[in-house]
């Protein structure tokens, strides 16, 4: 029997692989040199991951405690590995904090009764695919007692924030962030 950790983490590798090839990076891309003023050409930056823009995701509540995925954005270079040291001052300081946030339920086979999600930015009809960035994604478990249902309409998500990493089975990031849902409207 899989404990909770254990469940999330095949929840995510198979969701994730099979629908939007995992919340991770996509392969390395390079800016093109650049000139420098001695006329030698600059070592090729990688290009950070941009995030989807979904614009029915784009208005935020108006509580303090209502984020959107682009609150959540850090830089990170396109199938760089993740550190910790990456998370800016602002998105540490969420974690253990109040959150509500609107995003698309990943589909599952589930569609009444889930406890355990994976809440992406886009609903994967434009811009969302393979290689999503690794920050637009976040685990929700919900608490003792709730669950949700699997709707093709964004839904907005309340509970506490957390960062956590999710690692999968080839030890790649699956995940950073986590929501314990309180509520799933």
């Amino acid at each position: 029997m899989l404990n909770s950790r254990s469940a999330a983490v095949c929840l995510l590798s198979v969701a994730l692989t099979a629908a939007v090839g995992g919340c991770d990076s996509a392969p390395v891309e390079t800016v093109p040199a650049t000139q420098s003023s001695a006329g030698t050409s600059a070592k090729p930056r990688p290009k950070l991951l941009p995030g989807a823009k979904t614009k029915v995701l784009e208005r935020v509540g108006d509580r303090d405690f209502d984020k959107t995925f682009d609150n959540l954005r850090f830089d990170i270079a396109a199938d760089a590995p993740f550190h910790r040291e990456m998370l800016p001052e602002a998105i540490n300081a969420l974690d253990g904090q109040p959150i509500r946030i609107r995003g698309f339920i990943l589909p599952t086979p589930q569609k009444r009764g889930i406890k355990q999600f994976v809440l992406v930015r886009d609903n994967q009809e434009c811009c969302f695919g393979p290689g999503a960035a690794l920050f637009d994604c976040i685990l929700v478990e919900m608490n003792e007692g709730q669950s949700a249902e699997y709707t093709i309409r964004p839904v907005a998500v309340t509970g506490t924030f957390g960062i956590q990493e999710i690692l999968g089975p080839d030890g790649r990031h699956l995940a950073v962030y986590h929501i314990a849902g309180e509520t799933v409207k």
